[in-house]
């Protein structure tokens, strides 16, 4: 059984680390407990039956409570496999920033994580040029290199 587990944001891993030692402590039934990527607040317990879940999180620091129903594998799959998702950006690509603090500066991609899902990148209008590491869906791609010469 998964249990979906409500702890305080940005303190998931942390929880995660109290939780496993109360379970090797009292050997309590559970299999796993994992803070899946981009799921904030919460991490996932997958244990033997509830009761062995609330001995596992009872009155421990960071942690508010087990959300009411149990959840299949199927429905957290996508979030606990990795995927090597269809990247349409590719090396040399012209791109443009689209979050913070870089919003609307252009930007050469360097280099593609495929499994982090992140891009290396060089800023244009940087005086410096330095290599800015940030999530594929914060850029969006302007230009294609096609062996454009370099002027």
């Amino acid at each position: 059984m998964i249990f979906i587990i409500k702890v305080t944001t940005n303190k998931e891993e942390r929880a995660v680390d109290i939780i496993s030692e109360r379970i090797e402590k009292k050997n309590i039934n559970v299999y796993s407990v994992s803070r899946p990527h981009g799921l904030r607040g919460y991490v996932l317990l997958e244990a033997e039956d509830r009761e062995s879940a609330e001995e596992a999180v009872f009155n421990l620091p960071y942690v508010k409570g087990i959300i009411g129903k149990t959840i299949g594998y199927e429905e957290i799959k996508n979030m606990v496999e990795p995927s090597a998702t269809t990247v349409s950006i590719k090396e040399g690509d012209i791109v443009e920033m689209i979050s913070e603090p870089f919003k609307k500066e252009k930007a050469k991609v360097l280099r593609i994580d495929k499994q982090k899902e992140e891009v290396v990148v060089s800023l244009l209008g940087a005086v410096v040029p330095m290599p800015l590491t940030v999530k594929i869906d914060n850029v969006k791609v302007v230009r294609r290199d096609k062996e454009e010469e370099e002027k």
